[in-house]
């Protein structure tokens, strides 16, 4: 591994660059806030997939993309006199620094939940109205949903044991199931929302990441299916003209590989 004078010299390698590129590429030059952030959130879901997929070759390569975008914006708040990489960095420092007053202040901590806990409250004395202010409104709704009860667990509101998170569950999928009798369609929206809410409550009181679990399934059935496909094609049968009998034959080799 690098040292911390040749970790330096890199990120200051990548600046020089960032800066000769700004200044000589029509394509870099041309690049705005709003223009770039498609891309951020592009590269930043490629680095997810590398991770979930423990690709350690795959990981910095991913983090070099997403390191480059923090440039690429600091480089352009630095054009208009607004921010620059260094305010960026002491910005986070700071912030970082005063969140953690059991390590550069006097406060004790007994474990990890009495660090989020602290973290919660001092973002409220920062100036926040809500421990909710830090969930971004355009997340995908999986992934907020898992923020939003983080958040709200920070300050103690939660269940205590995994168990009675399972018995919510319970009643919200009979809830839910009183309403598809019913066969009322808004009522079945509302209360399948709650039942996936709840779900997701459950993952995390069970130490599981909602949206890790579910794109691992995702993966997972995507492989089975692709082998199916496979060899339906060996086969020389189109998927539609096999009875699903014969498409579980091949499912259940899918499941052994």
């Amino acid at each position: 591994m690098n040292n911390r004078k040749e970790q330096l010299e890199a990120l200051d390698r990548l600046l020089t660059i960032m800066d000769e590129l700004r200044e000589g590429c029509p394509w870099d030059r041309k690049q705005t806030l709003q223009s770039l952030r498609h891309l951020t959130i592009e590269e930043t879901y490629e680095l997810g997939d590398a991770i979930l997929d423990n690709d350690l070759d795959e990981i910095p390569k991913e983090l070099g993309d997403l390191l480059l975008h923090i440039i690429f914006y600091a480089k352009i708040g630095s054009e208009t006199g607004d921010f620059d990489i260094a305010s960026v960095a002491h910005g986070i420092s700071d912030k970082l620094v005063s969140r953690h007053p059991h390590i550069y202040g006097d406060v004790k901590v007994k474990d990890e939940e009495e660090v989020k806990q602290n973290w919660e409250a001092l973002k409220l004395k920062e100036g926040k109205k809500s421990v909710l202010e830090g969930v971004p409104m355009s997340l995908p709704a999986l992934v907020k949903s898992s923020r939003i009860q983080d958040k709200v667990a920070g300050v103690g509101f939660d269940w205590e044991h995994p168990e009675q998170v399972k018995e919510k569950l319970e009643e919200e999928l009979a809830e839910l199931q009183v309403e598809v009798d019913k066969g009322d369609k808004d009522a079945i929206e509302a209360e399948f929302g709650d039942v996936l809410f709840s779900l997701v409550n459950y993952g995390k009181h069970l130490g599981v990441n909602p949206e890790d679990a579910l794109e691992r399934t995702n993966k997972k059935f995507i492989k089975r299916f692709q082998y199916l496909e496979s060899k339906a094609n060996e086969l020389g049968k189109p998927l539609s003209d096999m009875t699903l009998g014969e498409m579980d034959v091949f499912w259940d080799e899918a499941k052994k590989l």
